[in-house]
């Protein structure tokens, strides 16, 4: 194989509001922390343990700017992007590492009505691979009888 691959999906309750920084010519980033859970019993003890990974996520531009004003705390949100590591000099002269998701798609999960946002109709351009919209549920279908089982030609 001669490709490699560098992609992260995530879904997780954001930790903090998007904080924004601007540049010149337009451009600007949003920056907020994810964070996932992991549940599991621990087999020795039979305890419940959680715990959580955080994730410093980045998001560009227009991307950005629906992420300011439909995001907030707390809301579940799935991510996609890319994993990519920096350092730079910190003001006391130390080098300073952090690891980011670059993010280049993301869905909202959290249903407008259990959001603080006020309700707001704007959709994000169609350019964008950003949705403001949770998925519909879907209908379980209905249950059949037993005797409806004897009619199938199924092998199981």
């Amino acid at each position: 194989m001669a490709g490699t691959l560098n992609k992260v999906m995530l879904i997780g309750h954001t930790g903090d509001e998007v904080k924004m920084k601007y540049f010149e010519g337009g451009n600007c980033i949003g920056r907020f922390p994810l964070a996932t859970n992991e549940e599991y019993v621990n087999r020795n003890t039979g305890e419940r343990v959680s715990n959580t990974e955080w994730h410093n996520c980045v998001v560009r531009n227009k991307a950005a700017e629906v992420c300011e004003k439909y995001l907030h705390k707390g809301d579940k949100v799935y991510i996609e992007g890319r994993i990519k590591s920096r350092q730079w000099t910190g003001e006391d002269g130390q080098q300073r590492y952090t690891t980011e998701i670059q993010v280049q798609e993301f869905t909202f999960l959290t249903p407008k009505n259990e959001n603080a946002a006020p309700a707001n109709n704007a959709a994000p351009s169609s350019s964008q691979p950003a949705r403001n919209n949770a998925p519909a549920p879907s209908k379980a279908p209905a249950p059949q009888s037993m005797d409806d089982d004897e009619d199938d030609d199924l092998p199981f």
